[in-house]
């Protein structure tokens, strides 16, 4: 019995140092920028509506490429020697990834609801190729209804994952993209730059911190919005409106 319970023991440990080897690696490989990012975008259709499908399948990778420019625009502040940061294919699923809770559901919750998405990412995936150094962005697309405010999106670094609730609207692509964008980052190691009421942080969570405070022109994308004046701010229209600051930058390994 005692030379079992040591058996499982020590296959527990073997399996979670593998988790803790294979989760560095993946980490250190993402973020090497020697090759481009190969980033796949899901969408899925979060209200399954017969309009959202059709939606989904009028999508085309040239609705995302706005987030690749944006990359490859951002990494010529920082030299980064790579023309292409990131690529960007679409694929398909037909299932709903598990949905995480509230905001302020708390740690636990969150680590739970994590480990749901990464297993639920492992047996949908649609091929046999590595996600060793792959981003998969699952963006889930409802309804636009107006006065209607989406669940928050997410992205773990650990599996390379993101969750990103969007709406299913021409009018609304480029500011979807801000949030895809951000959730990749987020992906590849970049914290919020944003306090507990949304509002960017300064000086890391602003576009221009050494110019005049306010209203600045454009977003830090992990502050996530336009400062206008205290306590005032607006969502960029698109990622033209957005920059990488240098913390987000050393944060990825732009910076090193």
């Amino acid at each position: 019995m005692r030379i079992s319970k040591s058996v499982r023991v020590l296959a527990l440990l073997l399996i979670l140092l593998f988790v803790i080897v294979y989760t560095f690696g993946q980490k250190r490989a993402s973020t090497n920028w020697l090759e481009p990012l190969q980033v796949v975008i899901y969408p899925v259709n979060a209200d399954g509506t017969p309009e959202i499908d059709r939606y989904i399948a009028n999508l085309t990778k040239k609705d995302f490429t706005g987030i690749e420019r944006f990359f490859t625009k951002q990494a010529e502040r920082y030299v980064m020697g790579l023309d292409d940061p990131v690529a960007i294919s679409l694929g398909q699923t037909t299932t709903l990834p598990p949905m995480p809770g509230e905001a302020d559901a708390g740690v636990l919750s969150f680590m739970l609801w994590s480990l749901r998405f990464r297993y639920w990412a492992w047996k949908n995936a649609p091929d046999d190729e590595s996600n060793y150094r792959r981003a998969r962005i699952y963006v889930l697309y409802h309804t636009p209804v107006p006065g209607r405010r989406l669940a928050h999106s997410y992205a773990l670094s650990k599996g390379l994952l993101g969750y990103v609730n969007a709406f299913a609207s021409t009018d609304q692509q480029t500011q979807n993209n801000v949030v895809i964008a951000h959730e990749l980052l987020h992906t590849v190691g970049a914290t919020d730059k944003y306090g507990p009421d949304g509002e960017p942080l300064w000086p890391d969570g602003y576009a221009d911190p050494d110019g005049r405070r306010y209203p600045q022109r454009r977003a830090e994308i992990m502050g996530g919005r336009i400062p206008l004046a205290p306590g005032k701010s607006k969502m960029p229209e698109s990622l033209r409106s957005c920059v990488i600051g240098p913390l987000t930058a050393a944060e990825i390994r732009w910076l090193r």
